[in-house]
């Protein structure tokens, strides 16, 4: 097995030999094959995974040159079976990561991304060659002719058939193009703070990580929990009332299909943990904590979209990708004046 001693070789020498972030990524890729054994492989998977999304995040410029890559990979594979895995792994990101970044900054899945690519193409090609409706529906990726119409005339508003026709007009979606800008100017109430290793009850699901499914199912966990008796199981269980956590726990797994996420609330040593509940300790770590205002869940996404878009790469830290906590206090949640936080565990870059 190797020692973290040699670990720590490898890597130093794949930042002397290659400064550039893709390089050293690809390079670690090709030397750990060619010289480890397999049971060492695996242990350097664990490194590996956080090190190559560290890459990308230690500049400062979150998915700049990661989300380009990834584009290009996309563009040039619009007609062919497009993975998650595939796609991250062309921003040297795990899936989970990625997709979660990339709708944050984007406004819209990195699947309904290529879904509208492809429906555009689509329209181009019914336009200007003589390809039949039921080739072009194959060649996209989808599995009958009517499933492609279904899905051509939601997005077009008219079917294959008709845009083939003189005069249709068909809906166009631009290819994304990655800029440095200028942005900023908004104010973020947050703080940089020391916490000690605490203990939670929590109840646990996994979930796709595909960014279209999770964003159902974890608000449908959350209605579930309300209406079953979790959070209130919870909150009469807590040794502090302050917050109902949700904890999503960070999947670096190249090959990650889904990751855990909890429900939750602090406890201590002699809390008796309910059937059905299970505890855990957040380990001691530093926080970056941003207060929330405003209504769910308009106040709490606009707030992770800052944090990607302009915290992170200002601020000298980075995240560490175990981990997010979104802390909920007692209230109304539709209220303008509801308040709520976010908590990134943290390093300085």
């Amino acid at each position: 097995m190797i020692n973290k001693g040699e670990l720590l070789d490898i890597l130093m020498e794949m930042k002397l030999k290659f400064p550039n972030a893709l390089k050293q990524a690809e390079w670690v890729v090709q030397e750990r094959n060619k010289i480890l054994t397999d049971a060492n492989k695996e242990y350097l998977q664990k490194y590996l995974d956080v090190t190559k999304s560290q890459m990308f995040f230690a500049k400062g410029i979150i998915f700049v040159e990661g989300i380009s890559e990834a584009i290009k990979y996309i563009e040039a594979n619009l007609a062919n079976d497009l993975k998650i895995e595939d796609i991250a792994a062309k921003a040297y990101a795990s899936p989970y990561y990625f997709q979660k970044s990339f709708s944050l900054l984007c406004g819209f899945t990195i699947g309904e991304y290529i879904r509208n690519r492809r429906l555009a193409s689509a329209g181009n090609d019914l336009l200007s060659c003589e390809e039949k409706v039921i080739d072009i529906a194959l060649k996209y990726g989808y599995e009958s002719p009517e499933s492609f119409t279904r899905a051509f005339s939601r997005f077009h508003g008219v079917t294959p058939s008709e845009a083939k026709k003189d005069g249709s007009k068909l809906k166009s979606f631009s290819r994304l193009s990655v800029k440095i800008t200028l942005s900023g100017g908004n104010i973020m109430d947050y703080k940089i703070i020391e916490k000690d290793a605490f203990d939670i009850i929590e109840k646990v699901e996994s979930h796709p990580v595909e960014d279209s499914e999770n964003a159902k199912s974890i608000p449908a966990f959350w209605t579930r929990s309300h209406n079953d008796g979790t959070v209130k199981k919870l909150l009469d269980t807590t040794t502090d009332r302050t917050y109902i956590f949700g904890v999503c726990y960070g999947n670096l797994s190249e090959n990650a299909k889904t990751f855990n996420y909890s429900i939750a609330a602090k406890c201590d040593e002699n809390t008796v943990v309910p059937e059905g509940f299970s505890k855990n300790t957040i380990p001691a770590r530093t926080w970056a904590v941003f207060e929330c205002k405003g209504a769910m869940p308009n106040a709490m996404q606009d707030m992770w979209h800052k944090i990607v878009s302009e915290f992170f790469p200002t601020s000298g830290y980075q995240p560490t990708y175990e981990m997010d906590i979104e802390a909920y206090t007692q209230g109304n949640m539709g209220s303008t004046d509801y308040r709520s936080e976010i908590w990134v565990p943290v390093v300085k870059k």
